[in-house]
C-alpha cells in the first residue's frame, strides 16, 4: 500500500489550504483594522463601566436599606425618638444658611 498521492489530490490540497489562507488573513485584517481595535476598546471600556454602575447602586441600595432601617420599625413606621432630632437639626441647619445669605447680600 502507498501513500502517493495523485497530482489531482496535491493540487485539491494546495486550493483548499489557500482557501483556509485566504479565511485566515481576512480575519486578522479585520481584527488589526482600527475600527475594531477602537470599538473593542469601547466594548470594554463600556463593561467596565456597567459593572461599575452596578457595584455603585449595589451600595447605594445597601445604603439606602441601612439607614430607612434606622428610621422605620420592622413594619415600616417611622421612629420618631430618631426622625425627630434629625429633622430639628436638618431645620436648624437650613435656617443658619438662611440667616448667612441675608447677612452675605444686607
Amino acid at each position: 500500500m502507498s501513500d502517493a498521492r495523485t497530482p489531482a489530490q496535491i493540487e485539491a490540497d494546495i486550493v483548499r489550504r489557500r482557501e483556509q489562507l485566504a479565511v485566515t488573513l481576512d480575519e486578522i485584517g479585520i481584527r488589526v483594522h482600527p475600527k475594531t481595535i477602537v470599538g473593542d476598546a469601547k466594548a470594554r471600556v463600556a463593561s467596565t463601566v456597567d459593572q461599575t454602575a452596578g457595584r455603585a447602586f449595589v451600595a447605594v441600595n445597601r445604603t439606602v436599606s441601612d439607614v430607612k432601617a434606622r428610621f422605620t420599625t420592622e413594619d415600616g413606621a417611622p421612629r420618631l425618638e430618631r426622625v425627630v432630632p434629625v429633622a430639628l437639626v436638618a431645620v436648624a441647619l437650613v435656617g443658619l444658611l438662611a440667616v448667612s445669605v441675608r447677612k452675605r447680600k444686607g
